[in-house]
């Protein structure tokens, strides 16, 4: 487990985007040998990050023409062009701006007619795929990974999910703050499905998921903070700015900035944030 931690949003969304574009770069994507993602919707953690993917793909740096993406979520009952649904967000935000193959960018159907089996068939498109070589995710303040909510089992699968009232009240914003309008299930890949990719990196940032950050971390695995789990992946790097160390303990965030790399180009440098340079002179 790796913990990255960045002086702001901004830094923090850079340093994935880069981690993302190296990855790619390097498994050297082509007609016989897709690289295959796994995304996240979240409007705060993802958004920074998917700016400067597409960036990089202007500017001739990156191509997503052999990669296929997974997302992890979408509402159940919402139009598929509300501007609220998560298909509507990725395409508006990400992937009308990059040369991805839309048939190669798979998000659940929430108005699939049998949902159980849109399920069972989305885990299979990815089984089909070759399986997930990083799946990059964020987290709520009460430490969930999509919609695998507090009392989610750390094995489950894609599924459907009924929201709890915390994640409809916190939702209500994005929908006029109108609780009634906000969708109460969804479907969601589950904590097993996440844990089942090659790589997972997990964005944090803000001081409101400094505690989820914590637990996360510092205290062990826990289905009440689904996010735990991923101490025991063999590859997991969560990426956090500056807010969200608040609840750690000053030895963990020393311990982790002394491990600091930063990803530039296609090579690795080794480079302290601005705090951690004031901490050796």
């Amino acid at each position: 487990m790796r913990l990255v931690i960045l002086d702001e949003y901004d830094l923090a969304s850079e340093w994935a985007a880069k981690y993302i574009r190296n990855r790619i770069i390097q498994f050297q994507p082509g007609p016989q040998k897709y690289f295959t993602l796994g995304l996240p919707t979240g409007k705060k953690h993802s958004l920074g990050c998917y700016k400067k993917l597409i960036e990089y793909h202007k500017s001739g740096d990156l191509s997503f023409k052999y990669v296929k993406t997974f997302n992890m979520d979408e509402y159940v009952g919402l139009p598929r062009d509300h501007p609220e649904s998560y298909h509507s967000y990725m395409f508006n935000n990400f992937f009308k701006h990059t040369d991805i193959d839309p048939a190669n960018a798979h998000i659940l159907d929430g108005n699939a007619t049998d949902l159980e089996a849109e399920c069972e068939a989305f885990e299979e498109k990815i089984s089909k795929a070759g399986g997930i070589d990083l799946f990059v995710g964020g987290i709520g303040p009460d430490g969930h990974i999509a919609f695998n909510e507090p009392g989610s089992s750390l094995v489950s699968r894609t599924r459907v999910k009924t929201l709890a009232k915390d994640t409809i009240v916190a939702n209500a914003r994005f929908f006029g703050n109108d609780l009634s309008k906000v969708p109460t299930m969804a479907l969601t890949v589950g904590v097993g499905t996440v844990m089942d990719a090659r790589e997972v990196m997990i964005l944090i940032t803000g001081a409101h998921k400094a505690f989820a950050l914590y637990k996360a971390i510092e205290e062990g695995v826990n289905h009440m903070w689904t996010v735990s789990a991923f101490q025991q992946h063999p590859r997991t790097i969560f990426v956090c700015d500056e807010d969200a160390t608040l609840e750690l303990r000053v030895k963990t965030v020393k311990y982790f900035k002394g491990r600091f790399t930063f990803f530039l180009d296609n090579t690795t440098i080794c480079k302290l944030s601005s705090s951690a340079r004031k901490q050796t002179r």
